[in-house]
C-alpha cells in the first residue's frame, strides 16, 4: 500500500449534536484529519442505508454515521431508529462482502468537540491501515465486461 494514500471519509451527521460537536472542534481549534466530508442531516433517523452504499460507490473509503446520544434526540426517537437500521444493515454488509470496519456508528453530542476530533483521527488511521476501498470499482468493471457480450 502506498504511503501517500489519504482516505476519503464521508460522515453523515445530525444537525443538532454531531454537527455542532464538529463545529465546536473547529472553533476550539482542535486538530483532526482533513479527510472527512460532512453531510449534515436533520437526524440520524433520516439516514438511509442507501446513502452509505452510495458514498462507498462514489469513492469513499470509510463512512461515519453519528448523531445524538440515545435519549437526547431532538426528534424524540430518531437515533433509536438509526440504531435499529444499523443492526439490520450489518447483515447486509456481511452478505455483500463489504467489511464492517469501513462503516462506523457513533454518538457525539454538541459538547463533545474533542470526542469528534479523536473519532475522525481514529477512523482516518484505521482506514489508512485498511487501504483504499475498491470493491465497487472492481464490480463495475465486471458488470461492464459482461454487458459488452
Amino acid at each position: 500500500m502506498s504511503e501517500s494514500f489519504e482516505p476519503k471519509i464521508v460522515a453523515f451527521v445530525c444537525t443538532y449534536c454531531t454537527y455542532a460537536g464538529a463545529d465546536l472542534a473547529g472553533t476550539s481549534r482542535l486538530k483532526y484529519a482533513p479527510n472527512v466530508r460532512i453531510v449534515r442531516l436533520p437526524c440520524t433517523g433520516r439516514i438511509s442505508p442507501m446513502f452509505i452504499l452510495k458514498a462507498l460507490q462514489k469513492g469513499a473509503d470509510s463512512v461515519l454515521v453519528s448523531g445524538c446520544h440515545p435519549g437526547d434526540c431532538h426528534f424524540a426517537a430518531g437515533n433509536y431508529h438509526a440504531r435499529r437500521r444499523w443492526t439490520v444493515f450489518r447483515a447486509l454488509l456481511a452478505f455483500t462482502g463489504i467489511p464492517e470496519e469501513r462503516i462506523r456508528f457513533s454518538w457525539v453530542s454538541a459538547a463533545e468537540g474533542a470526542k469528534f476530533a479523536d473519532l475522525i483521527n481514529e477512523i482516518t488511521e484505521d482506514t489508512k491501515k485498511l487501504g483504499p476501498f475498491t470493491q465497487y470499482q472492481e464490480l463495475q468493471k465486471v458488470i461492464e465486461t459482461q454487458s459488452s457480450y
